[in-house]
């Protein structure tokens, strides 16, 4: 693949070209979604990951500020990759290359170890700050809500009980720490047993609840060792039983609500999975 064929625009391509002369393209390694565009690169100066994305594309911003302010403390324990370099006005991003496979439809996807790395590299990640927010859950709710009133293929039923028990809800003051917020099997690398995290296109406060959502619908409830494993990483256990009920069901419509608008038709069906598991528990 050329450079005319990445999907880059040319102010892309001169802003690699400069930190990276003479770099070509290995592969693409995107994930086809939005307008996001993840090349695999070489050049004399080694292998790089560089990430574009189109004028509107919100995770953009959100990964620049992470590996900008949130990744340091991942990038000495070996954990993620370096941001190299970076452009905000063109959107694009030049970052190590992390070595190795996909965790998601292999073994590591359900091994033990893996899923103990992965609690011990987010809790590094979420011991960085705390913040309280007393209006995070009402805006969490309304975004749910308003979710909602978009197109999207939820049974009627079950909108509609999302909907009573939503509007319901009693918000209170919750504690925020820096989330990657796709935090499963899709982001992670291993390479010799060893895990990596990548794409931190979702990064935003939140409570840290919220990147157990994913693990524990898709993993956690058929194989409770990996859980174990988990928070044997992690160091504890943070959630409370109502809160998280409440975040299961707003992140839940979210994820259904989304994949369906960019028709990505197996996280949809995931989505609406995480919704059936979210009302039952009310």
């Amino acid at each position: 693949m050329g450079w005319d064929e990445s999907g880059l625009d040319p102010a892309q391509v001169a802003f690699v070209d400069r930190v990276l002369p003479g770099a070509t393209i290995v592969s693409d390694d995107s994930w086809g979604l939005l307008d996001t565009r993840v090349l695999h690169v070489r050049s004399g100066a080694g292998d790089h990951t560089v990430k574009a994305s189109g004028p509107e594309n919100s995770h953009f911003p959100r990964e620049l500020l992470a590996h900008r302010e949130w990744t340091a403390a991942l990038v000495r324990a070996g954990d993620t990759s370096r941001l190299v370099a970076a452009d905000a006005e063109s959107r694009v991003l030049v970052l190590e290359r992390v070595p190795g496979h996909l965790a998601l439809g292999t073994p590591d996807e359900t091994a033990a170890a893996v899923h103990r790395q992965a609690g011990a590299i987010l809790r590094r990640l979420h011991d960085q700050a705390a913040r309280a927010d007393a209006e995070y859950l009402t805006a969490e709710t309304t975004k749910a809500l308003r979710s909602l009133d978009a197109p999207h293929r939820i049974e009627p039923p079950l909108e509609d009980r999302a909907r009573t028990l939503l509007r319901s809800s009693t918000p209170h003051p919750v504690t925020l720490v820096p989330t990657h917020g796709d935090w499963h099997p899709r982001t992670w690398i291993v390479q010799d047993r060893r895990l990596h995290a990548i794409d931190f296109g979702r990064f935003a406060f939140r409570p840290a609840t919220a990147d157990l959502t994913r693990l524990a619908v898709l993993h956690w409830e058929g194989s409770p060792e990996l859980e174990r494993a988990f928070f044997d990483g992690y160091g504890a256990d943070p959630r409370e039983a109502d809160d998280w009920r409440w975040l299961q069901l707003r992140e839940a419509v979210g994820t259904a609500v989304w994949a369906y608008a960019v028709h990505d038709e197996r996280f949809e069906r995931q989505g609406h999975q995480m919704l059936e598991h979210a009302l039952a528990a009310f």
